[in-house]
């Protein structure tokens, strides 16, 4: 088989790479278990004009291959901004057995049918905007992997909302911050929290909607917040990147508003961080210094001088970077237009 902007094959026995007509930056992992050595992969152009696209590529593990099917690309309003396949599958009532649920993020939150026909159908455009039929932009957003129907939006209007998808309907909308919300992240099935421009990370109970905890907030006031990872091994703990900063922030939600470690090995920005999926102990980061490190967290908090287990150097800048449950021995990362996946 011949090597194309369609097909990579492995250049080393650690990496397997894609690249794109685009520049890519939202990527995402599907859940789906249906064939076990082929993975579905979307990942999203990132062009600074209307006329974006979605492209599902087919990871096949035993011929480390990744193809992209020209019948499974779609055109998207703008760059998505955060790119997500159903968690569970098998969980949801109006999923079909014979389809594969694709949410995107951008101007609005939009879901898209992946049908095993080799087709992809747009299911649905959710809009909270009451009075206007514009909408302010979707930072990113979250699916919940207990309450498969919730799936949390973060916008740059401040508000963070709670959408039922299975009805199509706004379940709340909360003034989440001062300033605009970067990014949302579910703990448990009611429990979510946020990061903004304001410089801090806030818990919200859906039980009392009134009221959220700030547990940590930027060192540097009004330094933005820009990604969240909730570590769904162990929900005590999160970790937060700060804007033009090259250190990750590891938060115990036990004790809030004074870190537990402060990872500061990158020698630039940190762009991007995903926990292990199946590791309470390990975490990934990535950013403008071209590396992607692997943390392993010491069990007895200490706050500074923790050296990455492993490291990665790319080709560019890591704008993006997935680890999933569903190929938890790689490592998914997204630099100029190219994505890469990364044995661990």
């Amino acid at each position: 088989m011949e090597n194309s902007t369609q097909e990579s094959h492995l250049r080393s026995e650690n990496s397997v790479t894609y690249e794109s007509p685009y520049p890519l930056y939202a990527t995402a992992v599907s859940s789906s278990t249906r064939s076990p050595h082929h993975h579905r992969i979307a990942v999203g152009s990132f062009v600074e004009e209307y006329n974006n696209r979605v492209d599902i590529l087919s990871f096949d593990e035993e011929t480390l291959s990744l193809k992209s099917n020209p019948n499974l690309s779609f055109e998207h309003p703008y760059p998505p901004t955060k790119l997500m396949f159903h968690p569970n599958p098998s969980a949801s009532a109006s999923a079909r057995k014979s389809s594969d649920l694709l949410a995107s993020s951008g101007d609005y939150l939009r879901l898209w049918e992946i049908r095993d026909n080799n087709s992809i159908e747009p299911l649905s455009v959710l809009n909270n905007a009451k009075t206007s039929e514009f909408c302010a932009p979707l930072t990113s957003f979250d699916w919940n992997e207990v309450e498969v129907r919730r799936i949390g939006t973060s916008s740059i209007d401040t508000t963070c909302t709670i959408w039922d998808i299975e009805k199509g309907v706004v379940e709340t909308q909360l003034i989440a911050h001062d300033k605009e919300v970067y990014d949302i992240a579910w703990g448990e099935a009611g429990v979510f929290a946020s990061v903004s421009a304001d410089g801090s990370v806030r818990i919200f109970d859906l039980r009392d909607k009134e009221h959220s905890t700030i547990i940590y907030e930027s060192p540097t006031p009004d330094t933005p917040l820009l990604r969240l990872a909730w570590n769904k091994q162990d929900l005590r703990y999160m970790a937060t990147i700060l804007m033009d900063c090259n250190k990750v922030v590891i938060l115990d939600i036990r004790s809030p508003t004074m870190p537990v470690a402060e990872l500061e090995r990158h020698r630039a920005s940190v762009n991007a961080i995903a926990w292990a999926p199946q590791s309470a102990r390990h975490i990934c980061s990535a950013g403008d210094d071209a590396q992607a490190l692997i943390w392993e967290l010491p069990t007895v908090a200490g706050r500074n001088e923790i050296d990455p287990m492993s490291m990665y150097s790319a080709g560019s800048e890591i704008n993006q970077l997935q680890w999933s449950a569903t190929l938890p021995d790689w490592i998914a990362i997204a630099f100029a237009n190219k994505m890469q996946l990364l044995k661990v």
